[in-house]
């Protein structure tokens, strides 16, 4: 689908507008709808949970969704939002059961959730419905609350709950079917209809827990996040969610939302080139949403990233060379096939993503050479392409990260930034550094120059 120019425009003006700030207005202009849909949506959902809290008071209602209609705004791409159904029990007072993971990269280790023989205030938790009694009489726990009768629990509510909202008209006729709602096997799937739009919510119930996340408490984010801001994020704890019928695992959703939230704060085009690459993704890289490819989590990963390589606010200050800095960034996760996570960097995002990468690859390496035709909005748009910013060269360069970690470093993305002509930084310090970089891989530079 073509993406409309924006109406603040007279059509003699388009050419004096550089093409990456036009194509930006005219993901700007559709934001105001996007919100206004997603609210509506937003309103119905939170009218069938109130009624699922009124069925039954362990599952209750989280209000405090304001970074995910700030996320869907910044968004073209309609993946399915997650909503979490916060459960009215004390994690501090439940045994948290360890298991391995299965291998060092499959990231936060799994766990159950484990009643003690001698707690109180926890037998709402203890029947039958979402309680499994423990067969190993010499545990400390007397049993576990276990994640797939929850999710049964929860799905039966949804259903109660949606019935008797069309049937007291609180909800808009036609704007959420029960029939609508399909079992994930972590989630519960919703379709709900706003406006022209349907959004799909999957529902996650969640237990909140005061744990300690050591990324956001170490050096790792410190450059490109202020130690204050990560502090309060940290305050938050985890949220633990189903990671299979027997045991729950860490979600980190809301602790990289919060990261992103706070990069709407500082001055520069962080949430722009995000939302310039979402929308590049869905339309050249993925067609249309025709074939699978990188998700706006993936993107986000890439921008938190990017933040921590290019914390100074000069890198952000100019538009196209803020798109450049995820794209470096994301060129070399895809060359490497490593896209770590922020939180937990031994976790691969692009591992198991069942993803042709090398295709994918190809996709945003020819837009990152040449992006004038997939910024055109319209046919009147056609100008000269510049030529080809990057040569065979810069492949053998981006594949470096694979066998050399130390790569992973500002000099290094610098010297990429400079390849695809980019790189618009006076500090001395930097130049020198990727200087270094450049004598360090120069029978590469040879080749490719």
């Amino acid at each position: 689908s073509g993406m409309p120019a924006p109406c603040v425009f007279a059509p003699d003006m388009t050419e004096q507008v550089p093409l990456w700030h036009h194509y930006l207005l005219a993901i700007q202009s559709r934001e105001s709808p996007r919100v206004q849909d997603y609210q509506r949506a937003e309103n119905i959902l939170l009218t069938v949970l109130e009624r699922v809290q009124a069925l039954d008071p362990r599952f209750l209602v989280d209000y405090s969704r304001d970074l995910e209609a700030f996320q869907f705004a910044l968004r073209s791409s309609e993946d399915p939002l997650d909503v979490e159904v916060p459960l009215g029990v004390d994690a501090e007072a439940l045994l948290i059961e360890d298991s391995e993971a299965a291998e060092p990269g499959d990231g936060p280790a799994i766990c159950r959730l484990g009643v003690l023989k001698k707690a109180s205030g926890l037998e709402p938790w203890m029947t039958d419905d979402v309680f499994s009694v423990s067969s190993e009489g010499r545990d400390k726990c007397c049993g576990h609350i276990v994640p797939s009768k929850v999710l049964c629990v929860l799905k039966d509510l949804l259903v109660a709950a949606i019935v008797h909202c069309k049937h007291h008209s609180l909800i808009p006729p036609g704007s959420l079917n029960a029939a609508s709602l399909k079992e994930g096997q972590l989630h519960l799937s919703l379709l709900v209809s706003s406006g022209w739009r349907k959004i799909r919510f999957n529902v996650v119930p969640v237990v909140r827990k005061k744990h300690s996340v050591p990324a956001l408490e170490g050096a790792q984010l410190k450059p490109g996040f202020p130690e204050g801001i990560l502090r309060r994020i940290a305050s938050h704890g985890v949220d633990l969610v189903p990671a299979n019928a027997q045991h729950w695992r860490i979600s980190t959703g809301y602790l990289l939302s919060r990261l992103l939230g706070a990069l709407g704060s500082f001055p520069g085009h962080r949430l722009d080139s995000l939302s310039i690459l979402d929308r590049v993704n869905l339309e050249s890289w993925r067609g249309g949403s025709q074939s699978p490819g990188l998700t706006f989590d993936h993107l986000k990963t890439v921008l938190l990233w990017a933040s921590v390589l290019f914390p100074a606010p000069e890198d952000w200050e100019d538009l196209e060379g803020a798109v450049y800095r995820l794209l470096v960034v994301l060129l070399c996760c895809l060359a490497t096939r490593n896209l770590p996570h922020v939180l937990y960097p031994e976790r691969n995002l692009l591992q198991d993503s069942g993803l042709d990468l090398g295709v994918i690859y190809q996709r945003v390496e020819h837009f990152a050479s040449q992006p004038e035709e997939s910024l055109r909005i319209h046919v009147t748009h056609l100008g000269h392409s510049r030529p080809p910013r990057i040569d065979n060269g810069v492949k053998a360069l981006l594949q470096l990260p694979a066998s050399d970690p130390t790569y992973w470093t500002t000099a290094y993305f610098d010297f990429l930034l400079d390849k695809f002509q980019v790189f618009n930084i006076q500090d001395k310090d930097r130049i020198s550094a990727m200087q270094n970089i450049f004598q360090k891989t120069k029978t590469m530079g040879n080749d490719s120059s």
